[in-house]
């Protein structure tokens, strides 16, 4: 049986699967009213009170994947939420009663009342200051949060008072992926590209050469898999090639490192640009700071771009375990370039929808992308790559990084950079914590060790950017994070 992390995981994989199975088959119509059964055959429920309602959110996840997706890459199936409590501080049995009162005596908004000798909190009144439960001797005054609220660092979620449903705010979210990945009723989720793709599989040798384009962090989803091995099962399933997104990587170090000097002399600091969820953080939270977003694209865009310049029948499908390039390759100047975006959870799925032994297929040699390129996967490789970069071609600048891991660094370096205060000159955001690696729709987020990409990038049999980042035609290619328009410049 294959291990999953959780039963959300494990649930998630089996719409998939059977919705892959089902379009592979030319079924679908037939299987959507069959699936809810096989999934939760019942009779009894595992996790809700019936096994209708757990049917029925099978039903809701099912249309995630039947439906194309718009800008909103990260939606709440409202059934599935499981309205957790929304009142943060509560008094508990362990309250004694005592004669300090010392929790009264520190709330600032008197919320706090002795009532038949307990401890009771107004919860009308309550600000979740956390006062009282930090006075409290007894550790009488619980602090419980939602998980989702509690794993978004920027305040995007907030809660229906009517029907305690979580809801995203869409004017504050970064569609990071953190609230997918922690909500333990896998309530929030993310929208599925995987049915087109599979529709197009099936006829891609006729129509078109479709192209995946695998993220560097691939290296730390399997235990004993090899990314020769991922190439041969994707080109049996009927991909026409598999590139890394590394040598998109490695193209992007190599532009910077040509802009930085010049963007150096009238700006004190620059940051990255190849985390989607980062520059969203800059554009929607600190829009005074986005002249300062590097203006070299992403990996992701730079090697589909090259990809489209040197086949003018491809296609590019993107794997990786990020929710924000979703939404990246969703932008209206991107979607000529990314043409599907599936996550590695969804991959896992594909490639056991088509029976294929991932763990004993053959390998298939793949062209290698740097050392350098494949750290891009965790927090420091950019800096890294881009120090490189500027070594390699001997320009004389003097990098000073900042190197960011997770949501909460990058706000602390963005506040000290907008007030004049960054010691350095460069800011590398990455909203995962550790980078890439932990990405929320990962195979698995069990820790991590840096020395998996490591060693992924130690087998690269290209150890300095020059050898991928200046591939034959690479130069017809738009660097950009800007695309220029008749009227405009997105």
């Amino acid at each position: 049986m294959k291990k999953f992390e959780n039963h959300v995981q494990e649930i998630k994989y089996k719409v998939q699967k059977e919705l892959i199975k089902a379009e592979m088959n030319d079924n679908l119509i037939n299987e959507l009213l069959l699936i809810p059964k096989r999934i939760i055959p019942g009779p009894i429920a595992n996790t809700r009170c019936c096994i209708y309602k757990e049917r029925a959110i099978i039903n809701e996840r099912i249309k995630n994947m039947l439906y194309q997706y718009g800008d909103e890459i990260i939606d709440v199936i409202d059934i599935a939420c499981d309205e957790c409590p929304i009142d943060r501080f509560s008094v508990t049995e362990a309250c004694r009663g005592c004669l300090a009162h010392h929790c009264i005596e520190a709330c600032p908004v008197d919320a706090i009342d002795i009532v038949n000798k307990r401890a009771t909190i107004n919860q009308k009144k309550c600000i979740e200051c956390g006062r009282c439960s930090k006075v409290c001797q007894f550790n009488a005054i619980s602090d419980v949060r939602r998980p989702c609220i509690k794993s978004c660092k920027i305040g995007a979620i907030d809660i229906d008072k009517e029907t305690k449903k979580a809801i995203i705010n869409r004017d504050k979210c970064i569609s990071c992926g953190e609230c997918v990945f922690k909500c333990p009723f896998g309530a929030i989720s993310d929208k599925s590209q995987m049915l087109p793709l599979v529709r197009l599989l099936k006829n891609s040798n006729k129509t078109c050469h479709l192209y995946a384009v695998v993220a560097p962090s691939i290296a730390v989803q399997y235990d004993n898999v090899t990314i020769e091995q991922i190439n041969h099962a994707l080109r049996k399933i009927g991909f026409h090639m598999v590139v890394e997104a590394a040598v998109g990587a490695d193209i992007a170090a190599a532009t910077e490192a040509g802009l930085i000097e010049e963007e150096l002399r009238h700006k004190s600091f620059v940051t990255t640009s190849c985390c989607p969820a980062f520059v969203s953080l800059i554009e929607k939270k600190y829009p005074e700071l986005v002249e300062n977003i590097s203006s070299t694209a992403s990996p992701m865009i730079i090697a589909g771009r090259l990809i489209k310049e040197k086949d003018s029948k491809a296609k590019v499908v993107f794997i990786g375990p990020c929710t924000a390039k979703k939404e990246e390759a969703a932008k209206e100047q991107y979607r000529s370039v990314i043409d599907y975006t599936i996550s590695f959870e969804e991959m896992r799925a594909l490639i056991d929808a088509y029976e294929i032994d991932i763990e004993n297929i053959d390998e298939v040699p793949i062209i290698n992308a740097s050392y350098f390129g494949r750290l891009f996967a965790r927090s420091g490789g950019v800096s890294a790559a881009l120090e490189r970069a500027i070594e390699e071609n001997d320009i004389q600048v003097t990098l000073r990084p900042v190197v960011c891991s997770g949501i909460a660094e990058c706000e602390k370096a963005l506040k000290l950079a907008k007030v004049g205060k960054l010691n350095g000159n460069f800011i590398e955001g990455m909203a995962c914590e550790g980078g890439c690696i932990n990405g929320p729709l990962s195979m698995s987020h069990k820790t991590k060790s840096l020395s998996h990409i490591e060693d992924y990038g130690k087998k690269s049999d290209k150890r300095m950017l020059c050898q991928t980042a200046f591939i034959p035609d690479s130069s017809k290619v738009i660097m950009s994070r800007f695309i220029k328009t008749a009227d405009s410049t997105i």
